[in-house]
């Protein structure tokens, strides 16, 4: 590598050819990238943008010089804080160039708050984000099992958690079957194994889970704040019991976890049912159950002897529905004897209205009446013809009076033309012409010699 740095330009032939602003760029963004492939820097982010993309670009600065960064929509999904402007941070990448404009730039894949809390930083950023997407919800969680037969613990095989566990199970609920799944609880390879073993678990059937590590730093206990382990206890069907560290002791997982246990022995103390507990509580159900029984049989006993004192004996019960059906038999005898009475009458009342009613009579009646009608009728028709024919004379006398016949009897006359209209005016007619003139008795043939229409000159003479 150093003799690399101290002759780049033998490596590439630069004394041997002539480049181009594209071959140099591109030589250049080889010799950069393989010599600084994979470093660390401190700085501050300034200049910060987010676009559609979903890569990430800045520019980190100190207090005497910048360069462009470069994170990626791949890399950028892996960042547990939010970035902004003015945060020191540590990033990882590799030097490169951007060929187009010749920038000098890096390209990232890590991002870390610097200084003093970044880990801190980083808890409270992974925290806000589940929160956001509700795993620390109440509705997520799933209540412990009150008598567990089957329990799975993932731990470390070594250490004093395991042993605290067993412990308290041997002595509150020996009964319970317990289960280890071992796994590393600190390290590199720890977050994977704590993944597998969560997944193995939860297929297993068992009862509840418990996740337990004993104290130490955030350092040591920062395997229980990962997004994977997170997401893995959520997944989980499995009631969980979180017991991460001391009681002062607070990790991701905790939140996530149905519930959180202080220390691992209290995470036992939970699931485990306490034997003599459940001891007195069956003596105490038996001592309910016992007076619950006395108190019934006293009630029950109380009762039979209120319907023994009720219970009267069968001769009696006869005599009584003896002298009942006696009594039934006369109002049976009554109620007969007033239903033939209103029968009998009954009977009596439909024939006499049977008699009022017979054929011969009504004929006799009928015939009565066709006598008085037939001796009326030929009456009638007399009264009627004779008031008809007086009707017909009146109406005789009228039309004689108003009849034109009547008008020529009395020496009037009716001029009539050759269609037989009657002549009215003078007008209608002219010299010459023949008229039948209608008599009261016979017509006679007429000829008109002067209708005297047209004017007459006078001599003065005559």
């Amino acid at each position: 590598m150093l003799a690399m740095i101290k002759d780049p330009f033998a490596r590439l032939g630069l004394d041997r050819e002539v480049l181009t602003v594209s071959q140099l760029n591109g030589r250049a963004r080889v010799l950069l990238e393989d010599v600084f492939s994979n470093i660390w820097v401190e700085g501050e982010i300034s200049n910060l943008s987010r676009p559609a993309s979903g890569h990430v670009y800045f520019t980190l600065k100190d207090s005497g010089a910048q360069v462009r960064c470069a994170l990626f929509r791949q890399s950028a999904a892996r960042v547990r804080q939010v970035l902004k402007d003015g945060l020191a941070v540590k990033v990882r990448g590799k030097v490169s160039l951007f060929e187009g404009r010749g920038d000098y730039q890096l390209i990232l894949d890590t991002v870390e708050p610097a200084g003093e809390g970044a880990l801190r930083l980083a808890f409270d950023a992974l925290k806000d984000k589940l929160s956001v997407e509700g795993l620390f919800s109440a509705e997520r969680k799933v209540p412990l099992p009150l008598h567990p037969r089957r329990i799975g613990i993932i731990s470390s095989p070594t250490g004093a958690v395991i042993r605290d566990i067993i412990s308290v199970f041997r002595r509150r609920a020996p009964q319970v079957q317990l289960t280890l799944i071992p796994t590393a609880v600190q390290g590199r390879d720890a977050i994977a194994q704590i993944v597998r073993a969560l997944k193995l678990a939860d297929s297993r059937g068992f009862d509840a889970l418990i996740l337990a590590r004993g104290g130490g730093s955030l350092e040591d206990l920062w395997c229980f704040n990962e997004e994977a382990v997170a997401r893995a206890i959520d997944a989980c069907v499995t009631p969980i019991v979180s017991a991460v560290g001391h009681e002062t002791d607070v990790s991701i997982s905790d939140f996530v976890a149905d519930v959180r246990a202080p220390t691992p022995s209290a995470a036992a103390e939970l699931l485990a049912p306490d034997a003599s507990d459940l001891h007195r509580r069956v003596d105490n159900l038996k001592r309910r159950l016992v007076t619950r029984i006395q108190d019934r049989l006293m009630r029950e006993r109380l009762r039979l002897e209120g319907i023994s004192r009720r219970l009267r004996h069968p001769g009696e019960r006869l005599r009584q529905q003896a002298q009942r059906l006696d009594d039934l038999d006369m109002r049976l005898r009554r109620a007969f004897e007033q239903h033939t009475q209103k029968r009998a009458a009954r009977l009596a009342h439909l024939q006499a209205r049977l008699a009022a009613q017979h054929p011969g009579r009504t004929l006799a009646l009928l015939k009565q009446r066709l006598d008085s009608l037939s001796q009326r009728l030929p009456r009638a028709i007399r009264e009627i013809l004779k008031t008809r024919r007086l009707q017909l004379q009146s109406h005789m006398q009228t039309l004689h009076v108003v009849s034109p016949l009547a008008t020529l009897s009395r020496g009037y006359s009716i001029l009539l033309d050759e269609r037989g209209h009657a002549i009215r005016s003078a007008e209608q007619t002219h010299n010459g012409q023949r008229l039948k003139a209608r008599l009261g008795e016979g017509e006679l043939q007429v000829r008109v010699e002067d209708n005297h229409l047209a004017p007459v000159t006078l001599s003065l003479l005559d």
